[in-house]
């Protein structure tokens, strides 16, 4: 299990690495890497802490904790990607209302040119 902790820990230090740069380069806006430094934080939390994820599997009825953590992680990830499907849903409807708004106002800008 000390190697799954390992790894899990590594590759939460790499997403925070890497939503880091993203956000220094503006490749991803501040208000959306909130969520994944909260996620990789959490899952680097998770893998140095032994105890809580041995108490995780015990309360979730799982034998193996290794198993706990990884459903944990997923669980996590989840959460993040509802979050953002959520704010694509939002933004969706605003580029229809956008649009909306912009077609009335062609039409108008028409209809007094045109006379």
């Amino acid at each position: 299990m000390e190697g799954l902790l390992d790894a899990i820990a590594a590759l939460s230090l790499v997403l925070i690495v890497l939503v880091l740069a993203s956000v220094r380069r503006a490749h991803i806006r501040v208000e959306y890497s909130v969520s994944w430094l909260l996620a990789a934080v959490l899952l680097l939390l998770l893998s140095r802490s032994e105890f809580v994820i041995s108490e995780a599997a015990r309360f979730i009825g799982i034998a193996d904790p290794a198993v706990a953590l990884l459903l944990l992680a997923g669980s996590v990830f989840l959460v993040v990607f509802f979050r953002f499907s959520m704010i694509i849903s939002r933004l969706r409807d605003d580029n229809v209302a956008l649009a909306q708004k912009l077609a009335i106002l062609e039409y108008r800008l028409e209809k007094t040119t045109a006379r």
